[in-house]
C-alpha cells in the first residue's frame, strides 16, 4: 500500500473535522476523497502531507510514517492545495526553476514527466504566475508538484472553479500519470469526477460513509428513482416533501430525483396528489442511480 489511514481523529475546539478515518490506498491507484465542503478532506490533506498533527490515529505514505517521517515524506510527495499558492509575482518560468531548485532537482532532469503538461503553458513561460487563467494557473501548480518526481501527489479540490473544457484535460493528464508510477490521492467535491477514480470514498461531516469503486458504490443504491419535472420546479419540490409516501427528494440538474418509501409506487397516484397542487407539465420517468444519489442516501 502506498497510503495507509488507520483512525486518524482531528478536531478544533468543539468541531470534530474527522471522526476514525481509516483506509489504503494502493500503488499507481487514482483514489478519490469525495465529499462536500466541510467534510474534513483539506484537514485530511494536511495531516497526511505532515503540515498539521493529528489528534488520534496513525498514517503512513510510501512507507514513511507521518509523524517521524516528516522529512522523508516531503522529499517524496507533490501537494497541491486547493487554493493557488505559488509565488503570483513570479513568472511560469521562475515558479518551475524555484521549486526544483528547493528539491535539489532541474527542469531539465524531470521534463519528461511534466512534458504533457508544460508544452500547454510554455507559450506563457514570461509570463506572471498570477496574470495566468485558471486553467493555466492549474496546469502550472501541477507542473510545480511534480518537479521532484513524487512517489504519492495530493490533489485537494484540484478543478474547483475551473471551467469543463480544462476540467476535462485535467482528468487526462492524471489518467497519464498514473501510468509513471505515481499514486495520486485526489478530493473534490464534484461527484460525476468520482466515476475517473479506481476507487473512491465517500465522506461526510469528517466520517467515511463507504469506501469502493465508483461501480460498486452506485450498485449499493437498491432504490427504484425517478426524474421528476413540472412548470414550477420550486413548488414540485414543495409538494414532493409534503407527499406523505416519499422517501427522499433533491434537486438534480434540470430534475428533481424522488424515491418513495412503498415497494409498489404508483406514478400515476403521485401525478394525481401533483396535479391537486395546481403544478401542470407534470412527467414521472423511472432513471438509474448515480454516486450523488447513493451519497444522498448514505447521508441521510
Amino acid at each position: 500500500m502506498s497510503i495507509i489511514v488507520s483512525n486518524i481523529s482531528k478536531s478544533y475546539k468543539k468541531v470534530k473535522a474527522l471522526q476514525n478515518i481509516s483506509f489504503n490506498v494502493k500503488s499507481d491507484e487514482i483514489f478519490g476523497l469525495i465529499g462536500p465542503d466541510g467534510a474534513g478532506k483539506t484537514t485530511l490533506f494536511r495531516i497526511l502531507t505532515t503540515l498539521l498533527i493529528a489528534n488520534k490515529g496513525a498514517a503512513s505514505i510510501a512507507g514513511f510514517d507521518v509523524i517521524t517521517d516528516y522529512k522523508s515524506i516531503r522529499k517524496n510527495v507533490g501537494y497541491m492545495p486547493g487554493k493557488f499558492s505559488l509565488y503570483q509575482d513570479l513568472t511560469v518560468q521562475e515558479n518551475l526553476q524555484f521549486f526544483a531548485t528547493i528539491f535539489g532537482t532541474t527542469l531539465e532532469e524531470n521534463y519528461d514527466l511534466i512534458k504533457d503538461i508544460y508544452i500547454q503553458i510554455e507559450p506563457f513561460k514570461n509570463r506572471r504566475a498570477g496574470k495566468l487563467s485558471g486553467g493555466m494557473k492549474q496546469k502550472l501548480a501541477l507542473c510545480c508538484a511534480l518537479i521532484h518526481k513524487p512517489k504519492v501527489l495530493f490533489l485537494d479540490e484540484p478543478t474547483t472553479g475551473v471551467d469543463p473544457v480544462s476540467r476535462k484535460e485535467f482528468w487526462e493528464m492524471l489518467k497519464r500519470l498514473q501510468g509513471k508510477n505515481i499514486t495520486i490521492l485526489v478530493s473534490t467535491p464534484y461527484m460525476d469526477e468520482a466515476a475517473l477514480c479506481d476507487r473512491i470514498a465517500l465522506i461526510q461531516d469528517g466520517q467515511i460513509l463507504e469506501i469502493a469503486t465508483p461501480e460498486a458504490i452506485v450498485k449499493k443504491y437498491s432504490k427504484a428513482i425517478y426524474n421528476l419535472s413540472a412548470n414550477n420546479m420550486f413548488e414540485l419540490i414543495n409538494s414532493l416533501k409534503e407527499y406523505k409516501h416519499n422517501h427522499s427528494v433533491y434537486p438534480f440538474g434540470e430534475f428533481v430525483h424522488y424515491t418513495d418509501c412503498r415497494p409498489d409506487f404508483n406514478p400515476t397516484e403521485l401525478k394525481v396528489f401533483l396535479e391537486s397542487k395546481n403544478l401542470t407539465n407534470i412527467i414521472i420517468e423511472r432513471t438509474t442511480a448515480t454516486i450523488e444519489d447513493t451519497f444522498m442516501e448514505l447521508s441521510k
